[in-house]
């Protein structure tokens, strides 16, 4: 019977990676920055978004469809804060969400002026790693600390 199965699945080849498409459960990926200055101070954003209560964090958006999720980081800067940033290492993999995967890269401040997307930010801020916004999402703070997140 295995025998069977293998041959057959080598027959499939030229279809394969479709039928295991079709087999799996698809993901969004949500990314985020953990932005910090010369001065180890990190980027909080109030979302507009967000539910109240819990408006700030870290600047985040959903990866686009083959896109390197260091590069998603650099976009989603740049596009909610005008800032230039260099995506480092990963300290945040999760999942386990439903259909969402969350990944979470440290960057570095490069550059840029700050000009924030008035549709998605209502405010930033550069904050001490001790000194956070008491609504700012609980996993910020192992993050901002500089911890890895499993």
């Amino acid at each position: 019977m295995r025998r069977l199965l293998a041959r057959l699945w080598r027959l499939l080849r030229p279809v394969q990676s479709r039928l295991m498409w079709l087999l799996n459960a698809k993901f969004v990926v949500g990314v985020t920055g953990v932005v910090r200055d010369d001065e180890g101070r990190v980027l909080l954003l109030r979302h507009r978004m967000w539910p109240p209560g819990r408006q700030w964090g870290l600047p985040s958006g959903f990866a686009h469809k083959g896109e390197d999720f260091r590069q998603t980081v650099v976009r989603e800067v740049k596009e909610e804060t005008g800032l230039d940033v260099e995506a480092g290492r990963l300290v945040m993999l999760n999942s386990g969400f439903r259909t969402r995967l969350e990944i979470a890269y440290e960057a570095r401040l490069l550059g840029g002026e700050l000009r924030l997307d008035p549709f998605e930010i209502l405010e930033a801020r550069w904050c001490r790693p001790d000194d956070l916004p008491e609504d700012v999402q609980p996993v910020c703070h192992p993050l901002v600390r500089g911890e890895t997140v499993p």
